[in-house]
């Protein structure tokens, strides 16, 4: 299992809208997918359907080690090749009272997960972690299990600023998981202006980020959000739904 940590300290970015629809990308190749909700705003949830109020969220229970089968955290979709451990604001209060534990295993909550006898690992081919904009201790223990980031990022005058943070934070990072590397950035919300296009062409021959791809503006991921459906299904033919379908056949080599 692969496991990709999707992350950036700056909000609107489409880190969620990202996280969802190369979950679902990864699932129309014929791969396994887990969605990890690691934001207690539990968009990821709600996007595939297991929001929920009213309980203790599966995420909660992960980062409060409240748990002993991985089916107690788990969740089928209405995809059967993706399943999801959901959030909600319950993970707020699990991420407060860790940082009041004196406990060397703070960053080891979510390590369980990936043991051999928790059977994930051998289960999935990916998992994907859709990550809130900051670095609580949740966003830590993500990291501790992370093989690779990715950073969705918008052009604009602070998207470099923000890039660096990141890089900074993964080598920090490496300290407890040496494995962990940035992959590279994925360019959202793309318009071709003169002034984005021009963006782009500096990230891409400064050569310190790859661009993984370019995912073009479009009305239509607003639209998809609310109707709670992945971009491709909603609008197939939309900028922002070939982006999404073009950079995951890049970045796996296999078309669907």
């Amino acid at each position: 299992m692969k496991t990709i940590s999707i992350l950036n300290l700056k909000g609107g970015v489409a880190k969620t809208f990202t996280a969802v629809n190369m979950a679902y990308e990864l699932y129309r190749r014929g791969f396994k997918v887990l969605l990890i909700d690691n934001d207690k705003q539990g968009n990821a949830s709600r996007a595939y359907g297991r929001y929920d109020t009213e309980s203790v969220a599966p995420i909660t229970k992960l980062l409060s080690g409240e748990w002993q089968r991985a089916g107690e955290i788990i969740q089928h979709t209405e995809y059967e090749g993706i399943d999801i451990i959901a959030a909600n604001l319950s993970l707020f209060g699990a991420a407060w009272n860790l940082t009041r534990e004196e406990n060397e295993n703070q960053i080891e909550r979510y390590k369980r997960l990936t043991e051999r006898t928790a059977g994930v690992s051998n289960y999935y081919d990916y998992c994907i972690i859709d990550n809130p904009p900051d670095i609580g201790l949740n966003v830590v223990n993500a990291l501790a299990i992370t093989d690779e980031v990715i950073v969705p990022v918008k052009i604009d005058e602070d998207a470099l600023e923000g890039l660096d943070i990141v890089a900074e934070q993964i080598e920090d990072a490496k300290v407890f998981n040496e494995r962990l590397h940035l992959g590279g950035v994925l360019v959202t919300s793309y318009q071709n202006t003169d002034g984005e296009a021009a963006g782009v062409e500096w990230l891409a021959q400064n050569g310190k980020y790859k661009i993984l791809g370019v995912i073009r503006y479009s009305k239509k991921v607003a639209e998809s959000s609310f109707m709670r459906k992945p971009i491709y299904e909603y609008s197939p033919c939309c900028g922002a739904a070939q982006g999404y379908k073009k950079f995951i056949t890049e970045y796996t080599g296999k078309a669907r």
